[in-house]
Formats: C-alpha cells, sequence, structure tokens
C-alpha cells in the first residue's frame, strides 16, 4: 500500500508557524551548454501563496518543472515536505506526488475526455476508487471550482479560457494536495476573468491551508492574492519579501516592474 504525506500537518492554522513546506538549495539547470539557474535558493512556506516572477525566459518555469521532477538538475538538494526527494524510495516519492497539484499555463486538459474524466486522471493514476465515487469526488471539485455542474460534460474545445483554467484548478486539486504549482495562471484571460481566478485562488489557499506557488506575471495577481514575492534574476532568486518590501527596493528590475510606466498605482 502506497504511504501517504500528512497533509494536515502542513495546513497552517497559526500565523507563527513558518514551516518551509518546500526548499530548493545550490539549484544548478543546464540545458547543454546553457545554464539557466545557477546556484537558487528558494524557500516556500506552508501555507502562504508565493508569486514567483521574473523577466521572460529567465527560468521561472524551469525551476517549477525542475521541483515537479520533469526537468533534470546538474546540482542542489529539493526538499519537498521535508524530505529530500532525491533519498525517497518509490513509494515515499509517489506519496510526495499524490500531496502536489499542477496548474500548467494553457490547462493541458486531455482533448479527448471530457471536464469529469479530466478530474478524474490523478484518481485513476494513484488510487483504486469505484467509478460512482470518482463521479461525486469530481463533482465536488467542480462545484469547488465555480464551474456550473453541466461543465462536467464538456469537452476542452467547448469551454472558454476562464473555464479550461478553473477545469485544470478542479484536476490539480483532484487528490486534496496540500501544495498547488500555478503556472501563469491568469494569462490569457480579460481582467474581469483574472480578478474572479485571483478571488478564486486566495478563497482556496484560506479555506483549505493550501500552499501555492504561482509563477506569473501578472501585477493585479501579486497585490491581492501573494502573501510573498520571489524575484529570479541573474539565474537566482535575487530578492524575496512582500509587495511592500518589493515597492522599497533598490534593485533596478524589481524598482521598475512594481514602479514603472505600467506599475499598478496604490496609496502609498
Amino acid at each position: 500500500m502506497t504511504e501517504t504525506v500528512d497533509k494536515t500537518e502542513w495546513q497552517v492554522g497559526d500565523a507563527e508557524e513558518r514551516r518551509v513546506i518546500l526548499s530548493a538549495e545550490d539549484i544548478t539547470v543546464r540545458f547543454g551548454t546553457q545554464t539557466v539557474l545557477d546556484g537558487l535558493d528558494l524557500d516556500v512556506y506552508a501555507g502562504e501563496v508565493l508569486g514567483f516572477i521574473g523577466p521572460s525566459g529567465s527560468g521561472k518555469s524551469v525551476l517549477l518543472r525542475t521541483v515537479l521532477g520533469l526537468n533534470r538538475k546538474q546540482g542542489g538538494t529539493i526538499s519537498l515536505f521535508g524530505q529530500n526527494i532525491e533519498e525517497l524510495d518509490e513509494d515515499e516519492r509517489t506519496a510526495i506526488d499524490m500531496a502536489m497539484g499542477v496548474l500548467f499555463q494553457h490547462g493541458a486538459l486531455f482533448s479527448s475526455l471530457n471536464v469529469l474524466e479530466n478530474i478524474q486522471v490523478p484518481m485513476r493514476e494513484y488510487l483504486d476508487l469505484p467509478k460512482k465515487l470518482m463521479n461525486e469526488l469530481a463533482m465536488l471539485k467542480i462545484e469547488m471550482v465555480g464551474l456550473p455542474p453541466e461543465a462536467a460534460w464538456k469537452f476542452p474545445d467547448e469551454l472558454s479560457g476562464g473555464m479550461v483554467k478553473r477545469a485544470a484548478l478542479a484536476r490539480a486539486l483532484s487528490l486534496d494536495p496540500a501544495i498547488v504549482f500555478l503556472d501563469e495562471p491568469t494569462s490569457g484571460l480579460d481582467p474581469i476573468g483574472a480578478a474572479d481566478f485571483d478571488e478564486l485562488v486566495r478563497q482556496l489557499s484560506d479555506t483549505l491551508g493550501l500552499t501555492v506557488y504561482m509563477v506569473t506575471h501578472d501585477l493585479d495577481s501579486l497585490f491581492s492574492v501573494c502573501d510573498r514575492i520571489a524575484v529570479l534574476g541573474d539565474k537566482k532568486v535575487r530578492v524575496a519579501g512582500t509587495i511592500e518590501d518589493m515597492l522599497v527596493c533598490e534593485d533596478p528590475w524589481v524598482q521598475s516592474y512594481f514602479n514603472g510606466k505600467r506599475a499598478r498605482q496604490i496609496k502609498r
């Protein structure tokens, strides 16, 4: 029987508790002769929403994929739930995988499956459940992300962009993970749809005690959803902190990003 991660242990109830749910230490990733990440360090705390930003092509998605085991690293250590993932046996690694959910940038829904079936993919991969129970669980996820019940029977090409994102989020939540990785979750959405999605992410994090690791370019998401922000540049994390920290940071790129011509206007 596959071991499981005690997810309740990683749902923060006390704001004073800052347990590291994800730690990337001295990470180096190369593709051929090109070094994308070089000696990168990053901690993500249980229960927080972390926004991960940086210039286009700087390696934000590379780090995400490396954490997920989809890219090979050439150096460093990645720990999840207090465990070095390279030291785990197959069952232990499966337990870690089951405690994580992923929403890829364009949803990555299977075009030949309807929404209900897409949400059930992780259940079929990791669990042995009766079809009736899987249907009930998938419908709960559909409700959780704010989709109408009839969306269950629609195929991806019948959904709007916002519905695709919500269906993909429902699939990411399929196994009730402790941490969810979101890659550009509001890209391609209109401002109202993006704001609604941000509100959903915040609500789910607060209600379920989820940790959220969000790769984004969306300033509104950073202001409205994120507890902390980490900035990638020069193949490392340049700076990490709150929105307030970003607004007074002296790093030139951070200054340009948060206080430049297209920066969000806020009352100081």
